[in-house]
């Protein structure tokens, strides 16, 4: 890998500054970013990384130090300042317009600026957004194609076109592939690449560190809002970027089927699946004993990512789905919980997360029975219930009435998960449960994961993680074309014998 060049900083940051109610978000940090190089921004969640992008992008103004763009102090006092300096920031939840074409989306911010009554020259749009997306290695995508049927891989890129369209300098994205398949991760490098050899400066944000070793020309390591150290690529190792990370040493972690915890052999069955057929499902049956964790592992199309839905009854299904042998009604996810299933979806903040509610309602959220009396909701109990989940799941939060939204993924998945064991589930699903979650928020929610086999409960795990399901598993279904297509147990588990069932054919 080249080596970024030495020239004057396109960025630099200077002593940042940035103070919100009770916490301290940046603390003096200084970082440049250089022309034509990807630089890698990391850290655990709560880092300052999200909060010194949203500076960037003019989202949020700081409490002290400067920003030199191009070796001028400069204000980014909103995002329209900050893509006139050239900054464009491409978030993990992407900002189209689902309802309108590529075309609209890439040249919207030329639409904005005419005026209402001038002529929309409709062909130059699409002629410019080939362009852009030409250049993108895209250009095979109809520029009259409504967002809404590309994939999330093709909407990020749509993104990145808009960004190069309105001659980003300074590219974020910000956990740009928590959400692709290895082939379309592939294909972001191949563009990240494009730009870096095209001048463009990429500051890249990311929780996966194999991937920033491997596209980063510098990495700089964020804690407690803070710039710890900034790394040369040829210096780096993921075993120094946790340390930095974490700030101590998180051992080796011997996995789970291993410890004498995590064998479940002879326990009663708790969950059995009998040919459940469902979108993307085509007859699968497996059971879960008490105290187990089973992985659900396979590639994008596999039907994985269906699976946990179809369990809890979010989605039409036939086949026959039981808890301790009581068959649970389909298409019934209050019946599902009401017998002893809790369900945590991939998608935290879209579908997990009630993100504008507090923490403490966020908690009792599937257990309202339980914490009203005549149509009242009971306050004080709500309390004391979200009081002993977060001490239970060590939740890092500032009050019990703080909004979901404001916590780290981290803390927002230990929320989640704190809502599940209120019901006091005995089959416990969760599907991709530590994505966007940095290695040390990681190693706790897999602590708490075994606590919960640890006290019997029965504990699916869905992931496309292979070290996950290695290091968590007890045993390992894996899954090819809707149905099952191997089982791997203990020493047993490993990448390429998962690998191989996936990709079997």
């Amino acid at each position: 890998m080249p080596h970024p060049s030495s020239q004057d900083a396109i960025v630099r940051i200077a002593g940042l500054t940035k103070r919100f109610p009770g916490v301290l978000a940046l603390d003096r940090i200084f970082i440049d970013f250089r022309p034509g190089e990807v630089h890698a921004v990391i850290g655990e969640n709560g880092a300052g990384k999200s909060t010194l992008m949203n500076i960037l992008a003019g989202d949020h103004q700081p409490d002290g130090g400067e920003i030199f763009v191009d070796g001028k102090a400069t204000v980014i006092s909103s995002p329209l300042v900050s893509r006139a300096v050239g900054i464009t920031v491409v978030y993990q939840e992407l900002a189209l317009c689902p309802t309108l074409t590529i075309a609209d989306n890439i040249m919207m911010s030329d639409m904005a600026a005419r005026s209402v009554t001038s002529f929309v020259p409709r062909e130059k749009m699409r002629r410019e957004a080939r362009a852009a997306l030409t250049r993108l290695g895209m250009g095979t995508l109809d520029p009259d194609t409504k967002i809404s049927r590309l994939s999330v891989a093709e909407m990020q890129l749509v993104e990145i076109a808009r960004a190069i369209r309105q001659n980003a300098r300074l590219l974020v994205l910000d956990e740009p592939n928590s959400a692709l398949s290895k082939r379309e991760s592939d294909r972001l490098f191949e563009v990240v690449r494009q730009l870096r050899g095209d001048g463009v400066t990429v500051i890249y944000v990311s929780h996966h560190l194999s991937e920033v070793i491997d596209i980063a020309d510098r990495i700089t390591v964020m804690r407690d809002g803070r710039t710890i150290e900034t790394m040369d690529n040829d210096e780096v190792s993921e075993d120094r970027l946790i340390r930095a990370m974490v700030g101590r040493d998180l051992g080796a972690t011997v996995p789970w089927s291993m410890q004498a915890g995590g064998r479940s052999d002879g326990a009663d069955v708790v969950l059995a699946v009998e040919d459940l057929f469902a979108p993307g499902l085509d007859g699968v049956s497996f059971s879960v004993r008490a105290g187990e964790i089973l992985g659900i592992g396979g590639l994008p199309d596999s039907g994985k990512d269906g699976l946990g839905e179809a369990l809890f009854g979010l989605v039409e299904r036939q086949g026959r789905v039981a808890i301790d042998g009581a068959e649970l009604r389909p298409a019934d996810p209050l019946a599902s919980i009401s017998s002893g299933m809790s369900f945590v979806p991939a998608d935290r903040r879209g579908a997990g997360g009630l993100l504008t509610m507090s923490v403490a309602d966020n908690v009792v959220s599937a257990s309202l029975p339980r914490f009203s009396m005549s149509g009242f909701l009971r306050r004080g109990a709500i309390r004391r219930e979200a009081r002993a989940q977060v001490a239970r799941l060590d939740a890092r939060i500032s009050h019990l009435g703080q909004k979901l939204a404001t916590l780290s993924g981290g803390n927002q998945q230990k929320i989640i998960l704190g809502r599940s064991l209120v019901t006091n589930p005995r089959v416990l699903v969760l599907h991709e449960p530590t994505r966007g979650i940095d290695v040390g928020a990681k190693a706790e929610i897999y602590s708490i994961l075994r606590g919960i086999a640890g006290e019997g409960v029965a504990v699916v795990m869905i992931s496309s993680e292979i070290p996950e399901l290695i290091l968590n598993a007890e045993r390992v279904l894996v899954m090819r074309g809707g149905r099952i297509s191997g089982e791997l147990t203990g020493a047993g588990i490993d990448e390429q014998g998962i690998l191989a069932r996936a990709m079997a054919s």
